[in-house]
């Protein structure tokens, strides 16, 4: 039976019906309601196991479970760990846990949990962190607990101690399949909000402050996302109706004007042309440069972005980047060289699919994207049939390697720079999924061990010549994101992004 404080709508249910579920439950709060727009809407049950693998699926989760550390816009924090250190002679991460912590059903967290999470991510492995770099965890009583790393591990604190949620022994151990987990106690964590309605078909969220969170009581009495396009939310924000959302930077001076908050984040994110390099011809390096030369990245970002944003860099890194490689093959715009190079190889006049959302992630403007590679593309000689489809099947089609050309879109690229090994050779959507270069994967592999952060620098400065010149997918451009909200809350852009990277304003702490 559902507690009283967890509503999993099937159908149907109006906004207003789902904010009148317990009006007095907010009395007493700083701010009683902040309702955040999204224009995507469901990203999942926000379980640690059945949130949706993209960024705004995990914000979701973390609002209801906490991890060892955390951070800011300034770095890290402690979180359900309030001290940490790393023992060299171990090889080992040695973590003192807050006292008094409960989870939202009245149990003690203990380090009995975190010796139980990680075990269970051995068996069960989840989307975000790689367990197999952790050999084993060990609790030295009910506050302090080991973990032992199967190697050096460079971005450990970023990778692990701020991305794995911790899960309830008390719960979890007789669960045997966390995907499919959606009673009310998948969602008993030990964060700031407690989950009060999810409405899959309507997309939208209510959650509801725990009183009992061990950094105090949460100021904002209820959280809610609703889902309302990219073109409405400017105007929503301006009548009052929402509280926060991304919004395009021609409504930005509207907004100001109206006594709207406005903030920006840093290149983070990128607009990827994914290519299927199992297949011919795409799995041609020399038509893959072809196509590089073919596609105008700056006039996408003159064009798709009005200019706020950077054109894309082969090597994936984005130029403000402190680990940026300025010297990695650039493929300056070319398309007669471009064509002449497709002739060459005999593909003049080849059909390519290219597969765009119908919605862009978080708002980005994908469709006006494909239309101008469309025409560059035909431009150097070949046929293009742009398909347009929703995010969930071009996501199940990438994955399956059924597609030619895909414009997807992720972010992290603020976080350790070992998203260059993730987005390369992982088995995620977002990955490129790419092992056909000895020496890049060599060094992508060897780059997380290195604990000395020079002669890292040079692994992942080489690292990124190589991805250049293999170019398993192009990276079109990092857009300049930006987010209005009425002041409220104090929203910030996390230093590094929220976990592995995610740059959205929806840090858990800014609701403290």
């Amino acid at each position: 039976m559902l507690k009283p404080w967890i509503l999993i709508s099937g159908t149907a249910l109006s906004l207003l019906a789902l904010l009148a579920i317990s009006p007095a439950g907010v009395a007493g709060y700083e701010v009683a309601e902040y309702t955040i727009a999204d224009a995507t809407g469901d990203w999942g049950f926000p379980s640690p196991y059945a949130h949706y693998s993209r960024g705004p699926g995990y914000v979701r989760m973390s609002l209801i479970f906490d991890t060892l550390v955390w951070k800011d816009d300034e770095g890290y924090l402690p979180a359900l760990a309030e001290g940490w250190e790393y023992l060299e002679a171990e090889n080992a991460y040695s973590f003192e846990l807050q006292e008094g912590v409960t989870w939202h059903d009245g149990e003690p967290f203990t380090a009995d949990d975190v010796v139980f999470t990680v075990e269970y991510i051995q068996d069960h492995p989840y989307q975000w962190v790689d367990s197999g770099v952790i050999e084993s965890a060990e609790a030295a009583g009910d506050y302090t607990v080991k973990l032992y790393l199967t190697e050096p591990y460079a971005p450990f604190m970023d990778l692990v101690a701020c991305t794995l949620p911790i899960l309830p022994r008390h719960i979890w151990e007789g669960v045997s399949d966390p995907a499919s987990f959606s009673d009310d106690e998948a969602l008993v964590g030990t964060g700031p909000f407690r989950l009060a309605d999810y409405n899959k078909a309507q997309g939208t969220y209510l959650y509801e402050a725990y009183d009992g969170y061990y950094m105090g009581t949460p100021k904002v009495g209820r959280i809610v996302f609703v889902k309302i396009s990219d073109q409405t939310a400017p105007a929503a924000l301006r009548q009052g109706s929402i509280a926060a959302a991304s919004v395009p930077p021609e409504a930005i001076s509207t907004l100001e004007g109206a006594g709207l908050e406005v903030i920006e984040g840093a290149f983070d994110w990128n607009a990827k042309l994914m290519i299927n390099h199992q297949k011919e011809p795409f799995s041609d390096p020399e038509f893959r440069r072809a196509l590089a030369h073919a596609i105008d990245r700056e006039a996408l970002v003159e064009i798709v972005l009005r200019g706020e944003g950077l054109a894309g860099s082969p090597g994936l890194v984005p130029p403000d980047s402190d680990w940026y490689n300025p010297a990695v093959e650039a493929y300056d715009y070319d398309p007669e060289l471009a064509r002449e190079m497709i002739e060459d190889l005999g593909y003049d006049g080849t059909e390519v699919e290219v597969l765009v959302a119908e919605r862009g992630i978080v708002g980005w403007p994908g469709s006006r994207a494909a239309e101008l590679i469309e025409e560059q593309l035909e431009d150097a000689g070949l046929e293009v049939i742009l398909r347009s489809l929703d995010g969930a099947t071009l996501d199940t089609l990438v994955m399956a390697w059924d597609f030619d050309l895909a414009l997807l879109g992720h972010g992290g690229l603020g976080a350790d720079p070992d998203y260059l090994r993730r987005m390369t050779m992982d088995e995620t959507l977002n990955s490129v999924r790419y092992r056909e270069d000895d020496r890049l994967t060599s060094l992508l592999e060897d780059q997380r061990m290195e604990t000395d952060e020079d002669d890292r620098a040079e692994m992942i400065s080489e690292a990124q010549e190589l991805y250049a010149e293999d170019l398993p997918a192009l990276t079109l451009y990092y857009p300049r994101w930006y987010w209005a909200h009425n002041g409220e809350v104090a929203l910030y852009f996390t230093r590094g992004g929220i976990s592995i990277g995610v740059p959205i304003p929806l840090n858990k702490m800014a609701f403290l």
